[in-house]
């Protein structure tokens, strides 16, 4: 579960409590137009809309309410740019529009803490490695970890700061740190660099990755591609197999690790402002990672109240691979047994799904 039990059932009460009554500026949209303006249904705009009145303040000389801020920024989120219709609704002009979702995307990234959660009770995480070894097979894993790519445009001209963004692949971007569980959830969002950063050292520097790997979370995984160094925390896929029971465990982490890939294309196609953040000398980095955890947070909420995904635009964006730095690293033989270990006890078969 994304966020804790408490903060679930405060929803509920919230919905139950006023099932019908919707945020005024959006009962304007019947609920078709509501998903085409917004990908998300009434109940989750009206809690998301609940739940920031009292957040966000007035960021213009005409005195917008908090509902109208709402509606023009998850418009935005939604497709990237902002709608006509939305804007003609909300009296608001393009020249104030960007200052409003700026403070509605900080808002909601400042709800990161309470809608976006790694499990902290032992029982928590047991409970989410046991889930997972069903989807797997592998025993021990709390989510998977991958360097999430945002597509940016810079100019040539400033070859210091281009060079900054271009990742592995060839084009512009910056990269964030994710962590999702085997449903999908984001559990963690940290960091946002130029493209060119390596998801190693991003890892290395990351809040959650200090912590798995001081062990504040005990003897548990996170799974990662092949950029990432094998750790006594950090599962990677075997390189280059050499026999049955290598391939098999491989196959049994590539089918967790599809969970990521399922879940950025749903969050792309849910927030296409995901799709192209704009021009990097707009805005610093800091508002870009406001817009991906505001994305973030809106994802875990949508899909509490079970919105469904909008329709496929497009081809998916892959995970990239990503490279390992290219510095000397001494990796703890004991991090190497560990997988042999596990290799050798639980995938001497393919594993299959009950």
């Amino acid at each position: 579960m994304a966020f804790a039990l408490p903060v679930w059932f405060l929803t509920q009460q919230e919905l139950l409590s006023s099932e019908d009554d919707s945020s005024g500026i959006f009962d304007d949209f019947d609920d078709e137009a509501l998903f085409e303006f917004f990908h998300l249904n009434r109940p989750c705009i009206s809690f998301i809309a609940d739940t920031l009145r009292d957040r966000i303040a007035p960021v213009s000389e005409k005195n917008l309410s908090a509902d109208v801020m709402v509606m023009v920024t998850l418009n935005y989120l939604a497709h990237g740019v902002s709608s006509p219709t939305v804007l003609q609704r909300a009296r608001l002009s393009h020249e104030d529009n960007p200052s409003v979702i700026c403070a509605v995307s900080a808002a909601l990234a400042d709800m990161c803490e309470q809608f976006v959660s790694f499990p902290i009770t032992a029982e928590s995480r047991e409970n989410l490695a046991l889930k997972t070894e069903r989807l797997c097979g592998i025993p021990g894993v709390l989510g998977v970890l991958a360097p999430v790519h945002f597509k940016i445009r810079a100019s040539p001209y400033e070859k210091d700061t281009f060079r900054s963004f271009v990742n592995s692949v060839g084009f512009t971007s910056v990269v964030s740190q994710l962590i999702c569980d085997y449903d999908g959830n984001i559990l963690s969002v940290e960091q946002c660099c130029g493209g060119s950063a390596y998801e190693q050292d991003l890892w290395e520097s990351s809040c959650k990755g200090k912590e798995m790997e001081g062990g504040v979370h005990g003897s548990y995984w996170v799974l990662g591609g092949s950029g990432y160094f094998q750790s006594k925390h950090v599962l990677t896929p075997v390189t280059e197999p050499k026999n049955e029971r290598e391939v098999f465990f491989n196959r049994a982490h590539a089918r967790i690790y599809n969970v990521m890939q399922a879940t950025l294309s749903l969050m792309r196609r849910r927030f296409r402002c995901l799709l192209q953040l704009g021009f990097v000398h707009d805005s610093s980095l800091e508002k870009k990672f406001n817009v991906i955890k505001a994305c973030v947070v809106l994802h875990n909420i949508s899909k509490k109240f079970s919105v469904p995904p909008p329709a496929v635009a497009g081809k998916p964006e892959l995970l990239q691979t990503g490279k390992l730095p290219s510095r000397l690293v001494t990796i703890d033989p004991e991090a190497w047994n560990v997988r042999k270990k596990l290799i050798d006890s639980r995938f001497a078969e393919p594993f299959s799904a009950n």
